[in-house]
C-alpha cells in the first residue's frame, strides 16, 4: 500500500514530536520532512524519530504546529506548491485570517484552533442550545501556565459557535492558567431552575496529534478550499 508522505513544520517542538509519532503509528502515513526553528529542514534522526529527509516534491500533505510568526510563510509555500495544509496555529490576526481565505483558493487548507475530534463534536452539540429561552451562557477554559493566548483559540472558536446558535452576545470566556493542564473547556447554560454544562477535557497531547493526522489523510483527497475539522467528521 502506497504511503502518504507527510511534512511536519515545527517538528522539534512538543506537538511536532507527538505528530511524528502519530504519523509513524498510522499504517497509511509516513513522515517525509521535518522543518524546525528558523525554517531549517532537518533529518528526522535529529528529532528523535530516526528517518532521513526526502525531497520536498515527494510531500503529499503538510501539518503545521510551529508558531504564528511562520504562519503566512507556511501558507504561501503550500499555496505555491499546491500542497494540502493542516494548521493548528492560534491567535491569528484579522489579516492572517484573510490570508487563509486568499491562499485556500490555490490549495486545500484545514485550519482549526483545536485538532481534537472531540472538540469538533462539542461544537456540533451546541446546536442543542439553540432552542433554549431564559438562559445565560458562559464558557470557561483552563490551560497550563505557559499558554500564551488568553482566551484560548479553542474558547474563541466555541464562543463564536455558541453565539451563532443562541443568537445573543455572550460574556467573554473565563480563562484560567495553571500547572500542566492540557486543556479543559466548559460551556454553561444557566437558568433559574436548571443548569447545563458541556465539558471537554484533553488528557494528553496525543489526541491533538491523532486528530491532525486524520485531518491530513482526509485533506489530501480534497480540492482547493478552506476546511474545518467538522468537515472531517462528516458534519456540516
Amino acid at each position: 500500500m502506497k504511503k502518504l508522505n507527510v511534512a511536519v513544520i515545527g517538528a522539534s517542538g512538543r506537538m511536532g514530536q507527538e505528530v511524528l509519532q502519530a504519523i509513524l503509528q498510522d499504517p497509511v502515513t509516513e513522515p517525509s520532512l521535518g522543518i524546525v526553528r528558523k525554517g531549517k529542514a532537518e533529518g528526522f534522526a535529529k528529532t528523535g524519530v530516526g528517518l532521513q529527509v526526502t525531497d520536498f516534491k515527494k510531500i503529499n500533505v503538510v501539518i503545521d504546529f510551529s508558531s504564528i510568526e511562520n504562519f503566512e510563510a507556511v501558507l504561501s509555500f503550500c499555496a505555491q506548491n499546491k500542497l494540502p495544509l493542516v494548521t493548528g496555529t492560534t491567535g491569528l490576526s484579522p489579516e492572517q485570517l484573510k490570508a487563509l481565505q486568499k491562499f485556500s483558493k490555490k490549495a486545500p487548507i484545514l485550519w482549526s484552533p483545536n485538532m481534537s475530534l472531540g472538540v469538533a463534536a462539542v461544537a456540533e452539540a451546541l446546536r442543542a442550545f439553540s432552542g433554549l429561552e431564559g438562559f445565560d451562557f458562559q464558557i470557561e477554559e483552563i490551560h497550563h501556565n505557559k499558554k500564551k493566548d488568553r482566551p484560548s483559540g479553542t474558547a474563541v472558536f466555541l464562543q463564536k459557535e455558541l453565539e451563532r446558535q443562541v443568537k445573543v452576545r455572550c460574556p467573554e470566556p473565563v480563562s484560567i492558567r495553571g500547572g500542566g493542564v492540557f486543556g479543559v473547556h466548559k460551556i454553561y447554560a444557566m437558568a433559574e431552575n436548571e443548569t447545563i454544562c458541556i465539558e471537554h477535557t484533553a488528557l494528553n497531547r496525543r489526541l491533538f496529534a491523532a486528530g491532525a493526522v486524520r485531518a491530513a489523510k482526509w485533506l489530501s483527497m480534497q480540492t482547493a478550499g478552506l476546511y474545518e475539522l467538522k468537515d472531517v467528521i462528516g458534519r456540516k
